[in-house]
């Protein structure tokens, strides 16, 4: 897989694209170490480079990498309830791939509050393309895609605002209160 084609159809073409993902052998590793990371860290530098703090870069690459896991093992389990097959490795190439659009707008991070509008109509289009790939990579039911897509879209958003609420807590610093300390002695 070429990494600049891939992208180039999974964007342009993701019909198609699915298609030749599905043929194609993968690993968790190889999907990681060739894809996911290299696509999931253009957001966080993105921030680096609109001079955020390296510790906010950081937090939102682990928390991508994890969230694509969680969603992955997300959609295996759900998948057999829409009629598709169980498999993690498609599960994770489907996430990962519909994800694609999404992990290159994150070069707006650099535009601020705008960068935020690009970011939602990329989440959508990843969604589109997710619709597109479940019948390809998880043998669902055209019929029954929309519906997978949209429960995979809620466990997305709901990933997504717990992540959000574990990294504003990790961004917070620990405020010491110096009275409680007087009332400890």
């Amino acid at each position: 897989m070429n990494l600049i084609e891939r992208i180039k159809g999974i964007v342009m073409d993701p019909r198609n694209e699915w298609v030749k993902i599905a043929a194609e052998p993968a690993t968790a590793q190889s999907l990681y170490t060739g894809y996911i990371m290299i696509l999931a860290a253009i957001g966080p530098i993105a921030m680096l480079l609109a001079m955020h703090p390296i510790q906010f870069a950081i937090a939102q690459y682990v928390l991508s990498l994890i969230i694509t896991f969680v969603l992955a093992l997300i959609v295996d389990a759900l998948a057999p309830s829409f009629g598709g097959t169980k498999d993690f490795v498609t599960s994770l190439k489907l996430t990962a791939y519909s994800y694609t659009i999404a992990w290159l707008a994150g070069i707006f991070n650099l535009l601020g509050m705008l960068g935020s509008v690009v970011a939602l109509a990329a989440a959508i289009y990843a969604f589109y393309t997710f619709y597109l790939g479940v019948p390809v990579l998880k043998k669902a039911t055209p019929e029954k895609a929309v519906q997978f897509t949209l429960v995979i879209v809620v466990c997305g958003i709901v990933l997504g605002l717990l992540s959000g609420f574990v990294f504003s807590g990790m961004m917070m610093s620990p405020r010491v209160n110096p009275g409680v300390g007087m009332l400890m002695r």
